[in-house]
């Protein structure tokens, strides 16, 4: 049984990598991580030129975050101090980075190479500003930075895929070519997390980047339309809170998953707990590795035009006495189930066999059947 992982060359004692975040801020942060038993950190932003960061920049509601933190305040020359605090560890360190032009990609990525970076990972969008994102957007600027930053350095590139673009399969096709040997994905997603009513103002004063448990089913996307367009190893992102997400990304065609989030909210201890659910879960599997899940469901994942339109109907698996539980009675848009003679009856001939009441149902009794 292994949860070690080959990734961009890289061995990993597990696919669990610390995201590009506030908790990968510094040496001591990622420190914390990689004893926590992740099997690599990245970075949080680095860049040329730096700002101040504003007051207040986090606002959490529900499960889901917005965050309007662009990037790390420190230097470039004092990552270098940074980064060998973690090497000096024995830590996998992928230095996240941002420019605005090829070149300057490229000698940021110099110099955190001579820092002794594992990796690099391109930060070519953000959900704060409309500026970046045209880069992202575009396969023929994603093939620059990428080419540019593949030419300088002798350690392996992953770019990092933004939520916003609609031709993402075109993107991640034009970094492999330029020579990324990963693609990860999804960055935050731009939003705004609400207003305060009372007050007449959003809760913070910008667009913002959006994480959490909410965006996973988009990163899920992500990640499922990656790997079925590139040759390239995927990094999956977005939402992962426990071991079951871990394995839905990996399943989709991820080779190892990015946390960030998660570790906000729970502290660095989500991650030895994931790492050993996953192991966990590995000994109780037909698996030996934890790389053999990688893209095990992809295969089941059509286009709607391969979808063939089966006669299927809901039906009850015991009978269910429940009169006061209403969610699948009140949901059913096709008037099927109702509640006769003290029990819950559905109707096939009015059942469109759409799954809906399967999905709602919190005593798990209805089932899909061949009609």
């Amino acid at each position: 049984m292994s949860l070690s992982v080959d990734f961009m060359g890289i061995k990993l004692k597990n696919p669990i990598i610390a995201a590009s975040g506030p908790w990968s801020r510094n040496g001591e942060m990622m420190k914390k991580a990689i004893n926590a038993g992740a099997g690599a950190v990245v970075t949080e932003t680095i860049v040329n030129e730096i700002r101040d960061n504003v007051r207040p920049r986090l606002v959490i509601k529900g499960k889901g975050v917005q965050n309007i933190r662009l990037y790390s305040d420190f230097t470039l020359e004092e990552w270098e101090r940074e980064i060998y605090e973690v090497k000096d560890m024995g830590g996998v360190v992928i230095a996240n980075i941002l420019a605005h032009s090829p070149s300057e990609m490229a000698y940021i990525a110099s110099r955190v190479e001579k820092f002794g970076a594992d990796a690099i990972e391109l930060g070519v969008s953000s959900p704060h500003g409309e500026g970046m994102e045209v880069i992202v957007s575009n396969p023929n600027r994603v093939y620059e930075f990428t080419k540019s930053v593949v030419e300088r350095v002798k350690i392996p590139v992953m770019l990092k895929m933004s939520p916003s673009v609609n031709n993402m399969a075109e993107v991640a096709v034009s970094a492999e070519k330029a020579g990324a040997k990963a693609i990860s994905g999804i960055d935050t997603v731009r939003a705004i997390i609400g207003v305060d009513i009372e007050n007449e103002k959003p809760y913070l004063p910008t667009y913002g980047g959006y994480s959490g448990d909410p965006i996973r089913p988009i990163g899920l996307a992500a990640v499922a339309t990656i790997a079925q367009a590139v040759e390239a190893q995927v990094c999956g992102i977005g939402g992962i809170e426990n071991s079951n997400h871990v394995l839905e990304y990996m399943m989709l065609g991820a080779s190892t998953t990015q946390i960030g989030t998660a570790i906000m909210i729970n502290g660095f201890e989500v991650i030895e707990t994931i790492v050993y659910e996953l192991e966990s879960w590995l000994q109780k599997s037909r698996y030996s590795s934890i790389t053999e899940t990688t893209g095990k469901a992809l295969a089941e994942l059509k286009s709607f035009e391969e979808m063939k339109v089966e006669p299927y109907t809901a039906s009850l698996k015991s009978e269910c006495e429940k009169e006061d539980c209403k969610c699948c009675r009140v949901s059913c848009m096709y008037n099927a189930i109702s509640y006769e003679h003290n029990k819950i009856i559905i109707d096939s001939d009015q059942c469109a066999g759409c799954g809906m009441c399967i999905s709602l149902c919190p005593h798990k009794k209805i089932e899909l059947i061949w009609k």
